[in-house]
């Protein structure tokens, strides 16, 4: 694996710690969930081939230091986290641009809010349960998920939220841990550790954000829907699915479920080389 440049970037409230390999067009990958820039490890050298690839850890996340921990999220402003690394990267040419989960609803805004500075977006099953008509079921979930939280601790709070986005009686057992090598038990190490701040203040935020659908059915040309091929019924597939549906868009459809880019990631970088070069 090629040892990245790194380098820190100053955003309102935050330090972002961001990481860049390769040349050619820009392509920021976005992480979601509890990941840093390390989840891209395993698709960003061969995408480095093509592009000036950069990720980074999103504010609060790893390296990237709030101002105030424990200051409120917004989605807009981690959009604008990530056009301010678009503007520092890439000043003068359109960029691609790909997000996965909580990210990919950063990428959506990004999108909105800056569409000439991109040159297309692939969004990966966006969690976004505002667009659902059982919304309310779903903010209901996350409500319990912060209750628990707050009364229980983390592992309870993460068990809540697991079963709310799984298919309804999906009862399958979390696989046992692997020996890890030591870069992926760090990077597991640095997941773990942001998982109280993703719980108690990025899933409430994101969640719950709804996107601009008739701003998006403007710039359905820059917009690619995908999802995991495997996470058909889950919680995450579902806005996606639906939202494609509502732009007359293909969904596209990537290897394993919602962490697809982790588990297959070979077949899921050509994919997205390909979504790119449409």
């Amino acid at each position: 694996m090629t040892d990245p440049t790194i380098g820190s970037l100053r955003v309102n409230g935050a330090t972002l710690h961001y990481e860049v390999r390769g040349q050619g067009p820009l392509l920021l990958l976005i992480p979601g969930g509890a990941g840093d820039a390390a989840s891209y490890d395993g698709i960003a050298d061969d995408l480095a081939a093509e592009y000036t690839v950069a990720t980074y850890d999103p504010r609060g996340m790893s390296r990237s230091t709030l101002d105030d921990r424990e200051a409120e999220q917004h989605v807009a402003e981690h959009a604008d986290d990530a056009f301010r690394m678009l503007e520092l990267l890439s000043p003068d040419e359109p960029a691609r641009v790909f997000g996965a989960s909580s990210g990919a609803i950063a990428a959506l805004h990004l999108l909105t809010a800056h569409p000439e500075r991109i040159e297309r977006v692939v969004a990966h099953e966006p969690p976004m349960v505002e667009v659902l008509p059982d919304a309310a079921e779903h903010r209901t979930l996350i409500a319990r998920v912060q209750e628990t939280l707050h009364t229980q601790g983390l592992m309870p709070a993460m068990a809540v939220f697991a079963a709310g986005l799984k298919k309804d009686g999906d009862t399958t057992e979390p696989k046992a841990e692997l020996k890890l090598p030591p870069q992926a038990a760090a990077r597991a190490e640095r997941t773990m550790a942001n998982l109280p701040y993703f719980l108690g203040h990025i899933v409430p935020s994101f969640m719950s954000y709804a996107p601009d659908i008739h701003r998006l059915e403007a710039l359905s040309d820059q917009l690619v829907l995908a999802c995991g091929q495997d996470s058909h019924g889950e919680l995450p597939y579902r806005p996606a699915a639906l939202l494609a549906e509502r732009l007359g868009t293909e969904l596209q459809h990537y290897p394993g479920g919602h962490t697809g880019l982790t588990t297959h990631p070979a077949e899921f970088g050509e994919l997205l080389r390909k979504a790119f070069r449409a």
